[in-house]
């Protein structure tokens, strides 16, 4: 009886097992997980532990059972590396509350059917590759979701109104994809929410009206999408805000009165709007604010003093805005302050000295109007603003006095800019303490004395300016201990002696200019070993002998290196003076005893000197003359044979490439700067006929697909002698495709063969300017549009001016658009594909568009610079803005632009030119100056164009016009001077320099009068002007 007893027993404890065993739901559990790993990719065998025989999936990887059923409740399978798509097997777990699908390569859709799982809770999907839109029911039946993320994805579509029927919803999380429409209002209704994340999407239209119904609301992040109108009011009843970030939008208005009671909110960011107004004293009854950013909008007036009561406040940033007069003292209150940046605004009075009281760690003033002596700020300093301070930019304002040498105290210093100011005196020794800094920049002052030695004691330099002072003395030979030195600028000074040695031993060094000193001596040939060098200008020096050979001084500008008459070499223009060797010398005198019968001793030993000379002159001119005949033989038999590639080509097919060009073309040598060619294609078939986009001076472009599915653009240069040789094409290829600029089109690679040249560029999907303006639909472009248009074109220039490049073939079809109306400037740097720069080749191939070409193309005596690529930037900027070309054939007349647009200036109907299309709808104040820079770029007489740089310059200041100068096209005072200024510099020796402030609009009016307002100049430090100065002055500004 006890052994059935025990029998029982045992039976008993294991049936619970057995039928666990057999439990039909568990089964379901492990037959979904093992559908749903059918549908993904595992390259990493992450889910090795997935084994379909399984009676359990509670130990496998990445799954979490619930301890007690041991149904699955977890799924986390964060960063595995996955692929594939999201299949129907997560729909058989049906007690899932979390699904984290984050950090993969997930792709495809979503179904309508995943958040109808009734005990999901949690859906984290993002950082994937998903795509398609959200399904019009996806949250109809969304049981007890709590949180979704579908963040950094590719989804599109509007976000489904049916969200706001999930009324469990705490957390969402859309951002990074490319939602777009409305914002719908369902969200207004989920009471529960705590977290809003709809940023970096396409979302457009006004914020709707209901927000004050999520008072559970902790953060809101609505940034970079399209909203515009105000903010709504219903905002101030979300009393648990915390996070507030609208920034990148088109919102307006001003800030409403009911934010004042989210007194819990910590952060706030309204960058990147078109808010106006004064900031409201309210702003101080915000005072858990961390975080204040204001910046790029239009606030005015003064910053309020209440900012001082924002106890906790890290980080304020009212930059680029219009605040006038100084800065509120009850901000040294602010004891938490870390960051500082009130920059471009319109700021007045003297630095103020509690600044460097707080324990700031940046602090960005630079583009205000602020004034004094810096030094009594900088020496009242306490010890945290010492020890912390790392970023400080006082550039573009008016301080005067010495250059303090307290400066050496802010050990932590890594950024020190205070160019363009009035500084006086001299560089302190000081500076050289300053072992963290990194970027020194004090140009554009009125510095003098010798750079001090000890500025080598600031190792961790990686750019240094000093350009545009009164410095002196010879550069300092321990420049060489700051070997990280990158850019080194000081050009306009009076610096005198060699260029040291030490110079060269600056590895990283990329961009170096020396111009306009008084530098005497040879340059160090190891220069010529700088791997990193970029731009080396030495121009307008007293430098001779050679210049170094090899490396970036086989390819230097000859501007780089002009007016230094004794400089010699290929790019001085000027060849070097043969070296001989010493002759030797024989003694006619010399004699010895002699033998009868017999040849004296010294006459024999002449006879054999002379026997060998003649020998060794015999042999060198057979060598010379084998030599010739050699080189010509070569010659003759490469120009037969590019002859006869050239023909071959043209035989082949010419200009249709829809079958492989030429026999060798797959023998060729394909370059991709990135990495190996990964072309779906052979090379020999790049050139498709039907993926042809277009043809210009040097050639046809085609597209073509890596396998990948990155679209790249190829250039077939156009075959000819000009080409140059294998290495020098490569050599100058190798240097454009190391240029980068978010405003040129990338070079990235190239293919060679005698007979056939290719450049891999990346591909721009939005078409030329030209086919914009004047073919299709999109020149319906936005005045803001045009203005960026403009500006980026104006900024890809610049670099390349920067980089000793000239584009050479500047015009509206050169100027690729991308997706996002950024333009890509394309085809620059070709002309240093060709042997020398032929007139007729640039006149007939590269200015192949009229009305671009810039008028000393036509005379062979004027050298050809930077200011040809200005001139086609005056016609291409009038192209923009008046929507017109160039070049209008009418009936019975031809129409210049350039003429019509100054014909209309002078009659004062400039406006009239701007292109109709816009519908009156762009500012005069911007478009009227656009137009007259455009017309000053257009001069006749280079030297009355503006570099590049200094165009640059004036786009941003007429974007950016200072308080109070609302009609630009008014008449000039000295009352109205703005910061849209020219700045002229007289140095009438030791007497004076001062700075004159002239409206650079008196160089738009050629009419007589308006420009002799010169003649009441404003002048500081009372310095006078002399009459004769004055008169050339104002007859150069007529002549523009």
């Amino acid at each position: 009886m006890a052994y059935l007893l025990g029998v029982l027993l045992a039976l008993l404890v294991v049936a619970p097992s057995c039928v666990k065993s057999l439990n039909p739901s568990l089964n379901d559990d492990v037959l979904g997980l093992i559908v749903f790993k059918a549908d993904i990719q595992d390259p990493n065998s992450k889910l090795a532990s997935w084994n379909e025989d399984d009676d359990s999936p509670c130990n496998w990887v990445g799954v979490k059972c619930n301890p007690r059923s041991n149904r699955v409740t977890d799924l986390v399978l964060d960063g595995f590396s996955l692929s594939g798509k999201i299949g129907r097997g997560l729909l058989q777990l049906q007690f899932l509350r979390k699904l984290s699908l984050a950090k993969n390569n997930i792709t495809g859709s979503i179904g309508p059917n995943l958040a109808r799982l009734q005990n999901l809770r949690f859906i984290d999907l993002s950082e994937n590759s998903l795509s398609g839109t959200i399904p019009d029911d996806f949250f109809k039946q969304c049981g007890s979701l709590h949180a979704i993320s579908l963040a950094k994805n590719k989804f599109s579509g509007k976000i489904p109104e049916s969200v706001g029927s999930c009324s469990t919803l705490a957390a969402i999380d859309f951002s990074s994809n490319q939602f777009s429409g409305p914002l719908p209002s369902g969200i207004w209704s989920l009471n529960g929410l705590r977290s809003l994340d709809l940023s970096d999407n396409l979302l457009e239209g006004d914020i709707p009206k209901g927000i004050d119904s999520l008072y559970n609301l902790r953060a809101i992040n609505l940034s970079k999408n399209r909203f515009s109108g105000p903010l709504p009011d219903g905002i101030g009843g979300c009393l648990l805000l915390r996070l507030i970030d609208f920034s990148e939008n088109s919102l307006s208005g001003s800030l409403p009165g009911t934010m004042q009671k989210l007194t819990l909110c910590n952060y706030m960011n309204l960058h990147g709007n078109s808010f106006e107004g004064e900031v409201p004293e309210w702003i101080g009854e915000m005072k858990s604010l961390e975080t204040l950013d204001l910046s790029a909008n239009k606030f005015s007036g003064r910053v309020p003093t209440s900012i001082g009561n924002l106890k906790s406040l890290k980080v304020l940033n009212f930059s680029v805005n219009v605040f006038s007069g100084s800065l509120p003292e009850s901000m040294i209150n602010c004891e938490q302050l870390l960051v500082l940046d009130v920059s471009q605004n319109s700021l007045l009075g003297d630095l103020p000295a509690w600044i460097f009281k707080l324990g700031l760690q940046k602090v960005l003033l630079s583009k205000n109007s602020l004034s004094g002596n810096m030094d009594s700020p900088f020496s009242s300093s306490v010890e945290k603003s010492r020890q912390g301070l790392q970023v400080l930019d006082l550039s573009y304002n008016e301080l005067s006095g010495d250059f303090t040498s307290s400066i050496g105290v802010f050990r932590s210093l890594q950024f020190l800019n205070i160019s363009r100011n009035s500084l006086v005196g001299a560089i302190p020794a000081s500076i050289g303490d300053l072992k963290a800094l990194d970027v020194l920049d004090l140009s554009e002052n009125q510095l003098n004395g010798s750079i001090p030695l000890e500025i080598g004691g600031a190792f961790s330099l990686k750019d240094l300016r000093l350009k545009n002072n009164f410095l002196a003395g010879k550069i300092p030979v321990s420049l060489e201990n700051c070997s990280s030195l990158t850019t080194l600028i000081l050009s306009h000074n009076n610096l005198s002696g060699p260029i040291p040695m030490g110079i060269s031993k600056l590895s990283n060094l990329e961009n170096v200019d020396l111009s306009l000193n008084k530098l005497t001596g040879s340059l160090p040939k190891q220069l010529a070993n700088l791997p990193h060098l970029i731009s080396f200008n030495i121009s307008h020096n007293q430098l001779q002998g050679e210049l170094p050979a090899g490396g970036f001084f086989n390819t230097i500008s000859p501007s780089s290196v002009s007016g230094n008459p004794s400089l010699c070499g290929s790019a001085a223009n000027k060849s070097c003076p043969a070296v001989l060797p010493k002759p030797i010398v024989l003694n006619p005198n010399s004699s010895s005893d002699t033998t009868a019968g017999a040849f004296p001793r010294s006459l024999a030993h002449k006879k054999i000197i002379l026997s060998i000379s003649a020998l060794i002159a015999i042999g060198a001119a057979a060598v010379i003359v084998i030599g010739v005949i050699a080189i010509t033989v070569l010659n003759l038999r490469v120009r037969s044979s590019a002859s006869r590639s050239a023909a071959a080509l043209a035989l082949s097919g010419g200009d249709d490439y829809s079958h492989s060009p030429t026999t060798d073309a797959n023998s060729g040598k394909l370059v991709m700067f990135s990495g190996d060619p990964d072309f779906s294609m052979g090379a020999h078939a790049l050139l498709n006929k039907d993926c042809e986009l277009g043809r210009g001076g040097f050639g046809a472009v085609y597209r073509t697909v890596l396998r990948d599915g990155h679209p790249v653009a190829i250039k077939k240069l156009t075959v000819s002698s000009l080409v140059k040789s294998q290495e020098d094409f490569e050599r100058e290829v190798k240097k454009l495709g190391k240029i980068r600029h978010q405003n040129l089109v990338a070079l990235e690679g190239y293919y060679w063969t005698p007979s056939l040249q290719l450049l891999i560029y990346e591909f721009i999907s939005g078409g030329s300017l030209y086919k914009h303006l004047h073919e299709g639909a999109g020149g319906n472009f936005t005045w803001n549009e045009r203005f960026n248009i403009i500006l980026g074109t104006a900024k890809s220039l610049a670099h390349l001016h920067q980089m000793s490049i000239i584009h050479y073939n500047l015009k509206s079809s050169n100027v690729l658009i991308d997706p996002s109306g950024e333009p890509k400037v394309a085809d620059f740097g070709l002309a240093r594909l060709l042997p020398m720069l032929d007139r007729y080749v640039l006149s007939s191939k590269i200015q192949s568009a009229l009305g671009y070409m810039a008028p000393e193309f036509a005379c062979r005596t004027v050298k050809i610079t930077e200011k040809c690529d200005v001139y086609g930037f005056g016609v291409l900027v009038l192209e923009v803005v008046t929507g017109k070309r160039p070049v209008e054939y009418m009936e019975d007349d031809v129409v210049v632009l350039c003429d019509m647009v100054r014909g209309a200036l002078e009659e004062g109907k400039v406006e009239e030119c701007v292109d109709g299309r816009l519908q009156g709808k762009f500012p005069a104040e911007e478009a009227i100056p656009v137009m007259k820079l455009g017309l000053i770029c257009t001069s006749q007489v280079p030297s009355n164009r503006p570099d590049m740089a200094e165009v640059v310059n004036i786009l941003e200041l007429i974007r950016c016009p200072s308080e109070g100068q609302e009609d630009l096209s008014a008449p000039i005072g000295v009352e109205s001077i703005c910061s849209l200024t020219l700045y002229i510099f007289f140095q009438q020796k030791r007497q004076c320099n001062p700075r004159i402030k002239i409206p650079v609009l008196l160089v738009f009016f050629p009419s007589d009068g308006r420009a002799e307002l010169g003649s009441t100049l404003l002048i500081k430090n009372g310095c006078p002007i002399y009459q004769k100065q004055l008169s050339l002055m104002i007859q150069k500004l007529k002549a523009c």
